[in-house]
């Protein structure tokens, strides 16, 4: 790996990280597209470089995250669900997953399926939850269990959330806003662990790698979170759903 590949890789999780399309199962394709190597280090490093679009987060949403007690607690319930089957599944997930491209864009194309025909279906309620301090706790385990369906690559951890979010009854911006802070302690955990277990094995060189690969996605994250959110005011997130379908079948043509 090049720094060169590490920007890219950057740019592709800065800008897909948010969004309902994967961005993990974005990243291990175009790692596949430049021809890297799957190693252990590339593993960590697309889990790695997904914090720094997480700092973008804890950025823009500093005072909820600090001084909001209560939506806090409900972040907490939420990761819960991901925490246990995230940690069970560890060794599974980066063993036979992260370099597995037809889980990828199987998941991609099923999940832009799903999204297309729940967003023809879906209708948002008059008295959909708003403030994300009245997110009942239930409410919030059920959205981490959405949430855990995205360790398998290609799902998206923010489709699966918002979708949860909004057949529970949320507000459109309400469940992408609380999507954005679920995945604070969400990639903190998964990144931290993977560190624990591999971190001692990497050269500077390669931890040169992963600050590239960080800043330049935590740039990239913010313009995106600020996409997003002008974005949902006036659509649906159909058009994601869509390009999930083209990317799928388009890339398939291509690896396969």
């Amino acid at each position: 790996m090049t720094f060169i590949h590490s920007i890219i890789l950057g740019l592709v999780e800065g800008i897909t990280e948010f969004l309902p399309i994967s961005s993990t199962g974005h990243l291990i394709l175009t790692s596949k597209l430049l021809n890297l190597s799957s190693t252990e280090f590339l593993k960590t490093f697309e889990i790695f470089i997904q914090l720094g679009a997480i700092l973008s987060v804890i950025v823009l949403y500093f005072k909820t995250l600090t001084k909001n007690f209560e939506i806090i607690k409900r972040l907490f319930v939420a990761f819960l669900p991901t925490a246990v089957i995230g940690l069970a599944l560890y060794k599974v997930v980066k063993k036979y997953f992260l370099d597995n491209t037809t889980i990828v864009l199987v998941s991609l194309l099923l999940g832009g399926i799903f999204l297309i025909i729940f967003e023809k279906f879906h209708q948002e309620k008059t008295d959909a939850t708003e403030n994300l301090e009245n997110i009942s706790y239930k409410q919030s385990f059920i959205i981490g269990l959405f949430q855990s369906i995205a360790v398998v690559p290609g799902v998206s951890r923010a489709a699966a959330t918002i979708v949860g979010g909004l057949f529970l009854g949320l507000k459109r911006q309400t469940i992408v806003e609380f999507s954005f802070l679920l995945a604070v302690p969400t990639m903190l955990a998964a990144t931290g662990l993977d560190l624990i277990k591999n971190a001692s094995s990497f050269s500077s060189d390669q931890f040169s790698l992963l600050a590239v690969g960080f800043i330049t996605s935590f740039v990239v994250a913010l313009f995106a979170i600020k996409f997003l959110l002008k974005f949902i005011s006036n659509h649906t997130f159909t058009s994601f759903g869509i390009y999930r379908v083209i990317v799928a079948i388009i890339l398939w043509l291509i690896v396969f």
